[in-house]
């Protein structure tokens, strides 16, 4: 069994400004919905069982307590903005399971779920559906992954391993975090250490790990990077801060968001999708819906 786990806010920003808007006779925006609901059921038509969906009820979390400057929903366009609490809706009526986070984020929500996941015998494959550098923090073998759809799905070489990570970071999965609060996140608002760029802090933590680790003296580091006395200052000074920015990076796990994967198999849409495809003006989501549900029934 493979259990995919979708990050439904990235979705949206996706399809927000991907696709054409379309305004429907009531005045609501509903294009980012509509784009949203059909790649799920791509999903589904590609072959899969067992789906969750995070999203952001709000953009802000308990991470903007701790940094004045991450990333809020100052700015988003209210067009984008007033489909979050409707995309939950639609989701729900299409028959799967959403996690619409308040105090902790989608992602947190994709780490705990596949931390869930990844513990049942029965799961052969955890994929996580997103291209965010946060997740990478979860990948494990090939048996927790990510899936970045846009590079053509599965087939096409938008999954991401264990190797894949230590290729792209030069670093494993648990060192992400660390990673991140060397360099910088500008998606989520944070700016990194000053001086430090991907190539030095993946020299680095390839030897070191973790913050904690990496000696105050240049002269005791164990490898090679250009600009080492600077590079160590800063860190010298600015550790507190890196820890900070390393707890910004850091995904929650909360286990009691998931009792098992068995809620997460798809079994159809609910009574009211039809309802919820109508108010979209996508009469055609609901035919999809209703071929992929009489495809997945005769599977099982």
């Amino acid at each position: 069994m493979k259990v995919h786990l979708v990050d439904g806010t990235y979705e949206l920003f996706r399809h927000y400004y991907g696709r054409p808007p379309h305004r429907t006779a009531g005045g609501e925006e509903v294009a980012a919905v509509r784009g949203v609901l059909g790649t799920l059921l791509a999903l589904v038509e590609g072959g899969a069982t067992h789906i969750g969906v995070a999203t952001d009820h709000v953009i802000e979390s308990f991470r903007n307590e701790l940094w004045p400057g991450y990333k809020s929903s100052q700015g988003v366009p209210a067009d984008l903005l007033s489909q979050f609490g409707l995309l939950e809706e639609a989701i729900d009526s299409l028959g799967m399971v959403v996690w619409p986070m308040v105090d902790l984020e989608a992602d947190d929500a994709l780490a705990s779920a596949a931390a869930v996941a990844a513990s049942e015998a029965a799961v052969d494959q955890v994929i996580i559906c997103t291209p965010d550098k946060d997740l990478g923090q979860c990948v494990r073998g090939s048996r927790v992954v990510q899936l970045d759809r846009r590079r053509g799905g599965e087939a096409g070489g938008g999954v991401v391993d264990e190797a894949a990570v230590r290729s792209r970071y030069g670093i494993g999965p648990t060192s992400i975090p660390d990673w991140l609060a060397l360099v910088g996140d500008s998606s989520d608002g944070f700016p990194g250490l000053a001086g430090w760029g991907p190539k030095s802090a993946s020299a680095v933590l390839a030897r070191y790990g973790h913050l904690e680790a990496i000696p105050d003296a240049p002269g005791q580091w164990e490898v090679t990077v250009r600009g080492a006395a600077a590079l160590a200052a800063t860190l010298a000074a600015g550790r507190d801060q890196a820890l900070l920015f390393r707890e910004l990076a850091t995904l929650r796990v909360d286990r009691t968001l998931l009792t098992g994967v068995g809620e997460l198999e798809w079994k159809g849409p609910a009574r009211g999708f039809g309802a919820m495809s109508g108010r979209l003006e996508a009469p055609g989501l609901a035919r999809r819906a209703e071929q992929a549900a009489a495809l997945a029934g005769g599977a099982r």
